[in-house]
C-alpha cells in the first residue's frame, strides 16, 4: 500500500476500550465464571486480555450475534503474567495499586488496559502535577449554580475519584509522586472508608458518597524522576506495590518496538518501511546502553537518561516515518542523530558517552566484520 493509500484516522490516542473492543465484548461472552461485584470481566479473562492467549483460539461457548465463533487475543503488554496476576488480584480485593518502575516501561499502558478490562473504561483518569489540587481527589463546584442556589448536588462537580466511587469503577492516578503530599493524602481516607464527605451538604442525603462494590484505584509513579514528592507511609500502606521491569528478553522487546513503530507510522498516513536489520541494531545498541554491558560481554558506560523502550519506538516510529516521506537517504544513516537526542535529554555528560559507545562496541563489531556497524562506525562523526 502506498503513502497516498493509507486512510487518515479518525482521531488521535483512541483509548484501550476502543481500540479493543471487539476482544473485550468476546472475552465477556466467552468466560460467563464468577466476576467480583462491578466488573465487566473475569479476573481469568482480564489477564488474558493484557497477555494474550499465546495464539489459541478461545472458542465461544455458543453462538452470539455480531461476535466471531473463535478468535485468538493478541498480548498488549510484554512482561512477566504472575506481575499481570498479581495486579489482577490486587483490584479484585478492591485494595489500591500502584505500578512504579522507570519512565518508557509501559505503568501507564498497563493501568490503560486494566481498567478497560475491568470496568469497560480507561477515561477516570486524574494526572498528578505539581498544580494538582485536592479538588482533582475529591470534588468541586460549579460556581455559577453555586452562587445561585447555594451548595445543592446540582452545583457539585465530581472529581474523576468520586465519579469512580459512585459507579464501582477504576480510577487511574497518573504520576502520583508529581502532587504535593497534602494532595496525596487526600486519598488516605477514601482507602481506607471508602467514601467522601461534603460538608457542604450536610443534613442531606448527598451528604457522604460511599463507593460503591468494584471501586478502587490504579496509581503510576516514576520514581526516579526529578520533582518526585515522597508518599507518606500512611498512604503506602494503602497500595500493593508493583514493580515494572524493562522488559527481559530481546526479541520480545524487538517485536513490541516494531509494531508499535508499525502502528505510529501508519497513524502518521504512511506504510513502515524500515529493514529489521536497522530496528535490530537499534534494539541492541538500547539495551547496551540500559544494562551498562553488551551481549559480547564488553562494558558500556550507562547514560543518565533512560534508554526505555519508549524511546526506542518513538526512533524507530521516526526512522519509519523519514523513510516513507523522505526517503532520499538511507535510514541507517538517521539513526546516529536519533540517538544523541534520546541521551541529551538530562545529562550533557550523556553526549561523551554515546561516543565512548561507539568508540567501544560499535568499533569491535565493525572489525569483526559487521556491514551495518561498519557504516554505523563510519557514521562517527554525525554525533559531534
Amino acid at each position: 500500500m502506498t503513502v497516498t493509500e493509507q486512510t487518515a484516522p479518525v482521531r488521535q490516542g483512541q483509548p484501550a476500550e476502543e481500540r479493543h473492543a471487539a476482544e473485550l465484548a468476546f472475552l465477556a461472552a466467552q468466560d460467563p465464571g464468577p466476576r467480583p461485584p462491578g466488573w465487566a470481566l473475569t479476573p481469568r479473562a482480564v489477564v488474558t486480555f493484557v497477555c494474550g492467549s499465546d495464539g489459541v483460539d478461545l472458542a465461544l461457548p455458543g453462538r452470539r450475534a455480531g461476535l466471531p465463533s473463535k478468535l485468538v487475543i493478541a498480548p498488549k503488554f510484554v512482561g512477566e503474567r504472575a506481575l499481570v496476576e498479581r495486579c489482577v488480584v490486587t483490584l479484585a480485593g478492591e485494595r489500591g495499586l500502584l505500578l512504579t518502575g522507570e519512565p518508557g516501561t509501559a505503568k501507564s499502558m498497563l493501568s490503560e488496559l486494566l481498567a478497560a478490562a475491568v470496568s469497560g473504561t480507561s477515561a477516570l483518569t486524574v494526572q498528578g502535577t505539581a498544580g494538582t489540587t485536592e479538588d482533582a481527589f475529591r470534588y468541586g463546584w460549579n460556581y455559577a449554580l453555586l452562587l445561585a442556589q447555594g451548595p445543592t448536588p446540582q452545583a457539585l462537580v465530581d472529581s474523576p475519584v468520586l465519579a469512580a466511587m459512585r459507579a464501582g469503577r477504576v480510577v487511574r492516578v497518573e504520576e502520583i509522586t508529581r502532587c504535593l503530599p497534602e494532595v496525596q493524602d487526600a486519598l488516605v481516607s477514601i482507602l481506607s472508608d471508602r467514601r467522601i464527605t461534603v460538608p457542604e451538604l450536610t443534613s442531606t442525603e448527598d451528604a457522604v458518597v460511599r463507593a460503591a462494590p468494584g471501586f478502587t484505584v490504579i496509581a503510576t509513579a516514576n520514581l526516579r524522576d526529578r520533582g518526585v514528592s515522597e508518599m507518606s507511609a500512611a498512604l503506602k500502606r494503602r497500595f500493593n506495590f508493583e514493580n515494572v521491569d524493562p522488559i527481559a528478553d530481546a526479541d520480545a522487546e524487538a517485536v513490541l518496538i516494531r509494531r508499535q513503530a508499525v502502528a505510529a507510522v501508519q497513524r502518521a498516513g504512511a506504510a513502515f518501511a524500515v529493514d529489521d536489520a536497522v530496528l535490530d541494531a537499534l534494539v541492541t545498541v538500547f539495551r547496551d546502553l540500559r544494562s551498562g554491558r553488551s551481549d559480547e560481554g564488553w562494558d558500556v558506560e550507562r547514560p543518565g537518561t533512560v534508554m526505555s523502550t519508549a524511546e526506542a519506538v518513538q526512533v524507530a516510529a521516526s526512522l519509519g516515518v523519514a523513510a516513507a516521506y523522505l526517503p532520499a537517504e538511507d535510514v541507517l544513516d538517521l539513526l546516529p542523530g536519533h540517538l544523541l537526542g534520546v541521551v541529551r535529554k538530562d545529562d550533557p555528560a550523556d553526549h561523551a558517552r554515546l561516543l565512548g559507545y561507539w568508540d567501544g562496541p560499535v568499533r569491535r563489531r565493525a572489525e569483526n566484520g559487521s556491514a551495518m556497524w561498519r557504516r554505523l562506525w563510519d557514521l562517527r562523526g554525525s554525533l559531534r
